[in-house]
């Protein structure tokens, strides 16, 4: 007979939960106990949002079913491209699956951040990455590759026209899913023998290099990108602090590289590209945080200068602006 679980036990259960992060930053820590009360919270969240994609109360999510329907109708021989386009608007999504990961990794390896204020900035950062409204405009980068492959059929949605764009930022066309481009759900730079870095792609998103670009290069995409949520609002809250650190890694030895050769590189994030249009306004006040805090970064750990910008929550009670829809940017 199973025995009934007591509210003692319960409690046990759950101080067993947390014994690393006890074992990991000693007892007197007041930001270790904001960080042990912020993991619940911030499980929660995410489950939450889970929930809402589930049942279709993700906006932009609801819109990429639309279109990769349209799509697969005009071009069926994309069908399974299409279709790992479909997961981002479910919870077998990369990005939604990036935040579950990232709640695990805070959870169960706290010895991976340096200190217990890394340890918070992270949860908060997923907790506001996790925010329905700040996930549906992250969702627009791949709702509107689905919209360039439709060759015009479709409008992009909460971004201006790709030809708009790319004369506003003086872009190249780095082809259909360039918005995906830098964002490491989707693929990671890796270095080749000649010591260049190029953008590849993870699984069947390979597919996009093969139909649609050509390799596109770090050196050259840092210098020339366009306009993508994910790279001009949305890259600390959807990226873990090691993918952060990876980034900055590459950004500094191409520096390093260009100055060698009496030349100059500025960073892919220094300046945000044009191209967005009917953000949320949450959205928008995430990225003044982000902003905020670059400009006043100051040098502590890898990981906490990294998932520092978490600590501004101030956007959560802020209001949101109603995006248009079917909005056509031309």
């Amino acid at each position: 007979m199973q025995k009934l679980k007591t509210p003692f036990h319960n409690q046990l259960l759950h101080w067993f939960a947390f014994l690393p992060l006890l074992l990991l930053f000693g007892c007197g820590d007041p930001i270790k106990e904001q960080a042990l009360q912020q993991i619940p919270i911030t499980e929660q969240r995410v489950a939450q949002l889970g929930e809402a994609l589930t049942d279709g109360q993700i906006r932009n999510a609801n819109l990429i079913h639309q279109y990769a329907d349209k799509v697969a109708d005009a071009k069926p021989h994309l069908q399974s491209l299409i279709n790992e386009f479909r997961k981002d608007a479910s919870i077998d999504g990369p990005l939604y699956l990036s935040l579950l990961d990232r709640v695990n990794t805070a959870k169960n390896k706290p010895q991976m951040f340096a200190s217990s204020q890394a340890l918070y900035d992270e949860l908060l950062n997923i907790y506001q990455a996790a925010d329905p409204v700040l996930y549906s405009d992250a969702l627009s980068d791949p709702l509107n590759v689905l919209a360039d492959m439709s060759d015009g059929l479709l409008p992009r949605v909460n971004a201006l026209s790709k030809a708009q764009s790319q004369q506003a930022n003086k872009a190249q066309d780095f082809g259909v899913g360039e918005q995906l481009i830098g964002n490491p759900s989707y693929g990671h730079w890796q270095t080749g023998s000649n010591g260049m870095s190029f953008w590849a792609w993870y699984g069947m998103y390979s597919m996009m290099g093969d139909l649609f670009g050509r390799r596109t290069y770090y050196s050259n995409w840092g210098r020339h990108r366009n306009y993508s949520y994910y790279n001009d609002y949305g890259r600390t809250r959807y990226s873990s602090p090691s993918q952060l650190k990876k980034q900055t890694t590459l950004e500094t030895r191409t520096k390093k590289s260009f100055a060698n050769r009496g030349k100059k590189f500025t960073s892919p994030y220094s300046k945000n590209r044009a191209g967005s249009s009917s953000l949320s306004g949450k959205s928008k006040t995430a990225q003044s945080s982000a902003q905020r805090f670059r400009s006043n970064n100051v040098k502590k750990s890898s990981y906490a200068s990294k998932s520092n910008y978490g600590k501004s929550s101030s956007f959560r009670n802020s209001k949101t602006n109603t995006s248009r829809g079917f909005r056509r940017g031309k």
